[in-house]
């Protein structure tokens, strides 16, 4: 198995916030975990990538424990992350933003990897002078998911890519996530826009109140209206 997650609950304080999370990916899937806000997705990848460690269970990529290592120590196994809320650096360039997302275990040339990300998104080979700060929504996740990209990551953690994003932005977003798919990256995501996630995944998990209370595959959940209309509102 590529991902597992076995059994994890992970708490804010004195407050949890998971409770016994298990989900797995194999190498090339795209999977998405899907809820309502404060649902508990997030929390998941942050688990996940070490921001937010889980107090039990287990977390295995590529057979590798993971959970108690640091989020560096993470990344530079090959997982990367898009958080939901972006996180770029507003007074740095387009570039220079790229360029803090390489990373050196593969020998990957800057150049080589820049190329790719232009060829994904070419708005940011036209914005590379520019400052981050000053770049519309859409532009800054296009930059945050280039930036992601930048370390040739064999694993890709989206936190909620479409939040707060322009319909025609999100059709875009949906065709390049599509690309990546089919290039062989394993993506996992999380979505509160379901049919956008049903779209692009192979599987889907469904959580509510941080419980699984869902897995199986988009064509599943697509006829199961019960589980579509109580946790997904569609």
């Amino acid at each position: 198995m590529f991902l597992e997650v076995d059994e994890i609950d992970t708490y804010y304080d004195v407050f949890q916030a998971i409770f016994n999370v298990s989900l797995m990916l194999d190498r090339k899937e795209v999977v998405c975990l899907l809820g309502r806000n404060g649902a508990g997705k997030s929390t998941t990848l942050s688990s996940i990538v070490g921001l937010n460690p889980p107090r039990s269970g287990n977390i295995k990529f590529k057979e590798l424990q993971i959970n108690g290592k640091k989020p560096y120590q993470i990344a530079r196994l090959g997982i990367s992350f898009v958080p939901e809320n972006r996180l770029i650096f507003s007074d740095l360039t387009v570039r220079e933003n790229l360029e803090l997302g390489r990373r050196d275990t593969k020998g990957q040339k800057v150049g080589t990897a820049l190329e790719k990300v232009y060829e994904l998104f070419p708005p940011l080979k036209t914005l590379e002078n520019q400052q981050g700060g000053t770049l519309s929504g859409g532009e800054q996740q296009m930059l945050t998911i280039g930036r992601s990209l930048m370390g040739d990551p064999e694993l890709l953690l989206l936190d909620e890519p479409t939040g707060g994003l322009s319909p025609l932005i999100v059709q875009m977003l949906g065709e390049k996530i599509g690309q990546l798919k089919k290039e062989g990256l394993t993506i996992l995501l999380t979505e509160q826009n379901a049919l956008f996630a049903l779209d692009i995944s192979k599987r889907v998990y469904v959580i509510d109140k941080g419980i699984i209370v869902f897995e199986g595959r988009v064509k599943e959940l697509s006829e199961n209206r019960e589980i579509m209309k109580e946790y997904l509102g569609v």
